[in-house]
């Protein structure tokens, strides 16, 4: 299983980014996945998780900017980010719960300019 993150980079205070993270063996509507963030000197944390039958959960800081979802594909997890505010500048990560292992995939970018 390989994770491939992309869509990262610099972007102002109140634009949009949309990431996606496609996984070579692993069907996202059958398991699940999730977006991680670590900000420099911070630890990673839970950004936003899709398991199976499509139900989301985000955490309270992206709550009603950020949208979780799973491609046509379904081997392919997006994370659509809006209203970016220089608080979410940091490496995302995407992750994947397949077969009972733990996948990560590298992490891409995110800068938010103010």
């Amino acid at each position: 299983v390989q994770l491939q993150a992309s869509g990262g980079g610099l972007v102002q205070a109140g634009g949009s980014l949309t990431l996606s993270c496609a996984a070579a063996g692993v069907i996202f509507t059958s398991t699940t996945g999730a977006w991680y963030r670590q900000a420099p000197g911070k630890q990673r944390e839970l950004v936003a998780s899709i398991t199976i039958g499509g139900r989301t959960d985000y955490a309270d800081f992206v709550k009603g900017r950020f949208t979780i979802s799973t491609g046509n594909a379904k081997n392919t997890v997006y994370l659509q980010m809006n209203s970016l505010e220089p608080e979410d500048t940091a490496a995302y990560y995407c992750y994947a719960q397949w077969l009972g292992a733990n996948y990560w995939g590298r992490g891409t970018l995110v800068t938010v300019s103010s």
